[in-house]
């Protein structure tokens, strides 16, 4: 289990950024606490108290059924886990990419050898939370 110091990993401001940012990887994914570099062995399920194989993170690219704009996806993806940020003064939102290793009791994706590649900032963080409140439906579910 190992993560990749980001040196001066860059600030994302806006969507845009971000999308942008997917054109450039083949994966992406985001990630919300301490710097990943700081956690070693991988993330705790706090459930049954099990050190996973990898670090929790979830997708970013859009899936292919997605016909709407890849800046919804990012939002929903974003505002879902962005609550985890309240955990700790420490914690920020991260750009991440890596192996994945496995997947955790909610079938996200587990990550080994991350690599920071950008973070979330505030604007971006709050201009997600806009879009989702004006496009979603939220907390409406699907069955």
């Amino acid at each position: 289990m190992s993560a990749r110091d980001d040196g001066e990993a860059p600030r994302l401001d806006r969507l845009v950024q971000l999308v942008e940012l997917l054109d450039e990887y083949e994966q992406l994914y985001v990630r919300f606490g301490d710097h990943p570099s700081s956690e070693t062995g991988g993330s705790i399920d706090y459930e049954s108290g099990l050190r996973m194989p990898g670090q929790s993170v979830n997708r970013l690219r859009p899936p292919t059924w997605w016909t709407r704009p890849p800046e919804d996806w990012l939002a929903r993806q974003i505002c879902q886990y962005a609550h985890l940020l309240e955990r700790s003064p420490r914690h920020q939102g991260w750009i991440v990419r890596g192996t994945e290793v496995g997947h955790g009791p909610d079938d996200e994706p587990l990550l080994d050898d991350v690599e920071v590649v950008g973070r979330i900032g505030r604007a971006l963080l709050d201009e997600a939370q806009l879009t989702y409140q004006r496009r979603f439906d939220q907390g409406r579910v699907s069955h």
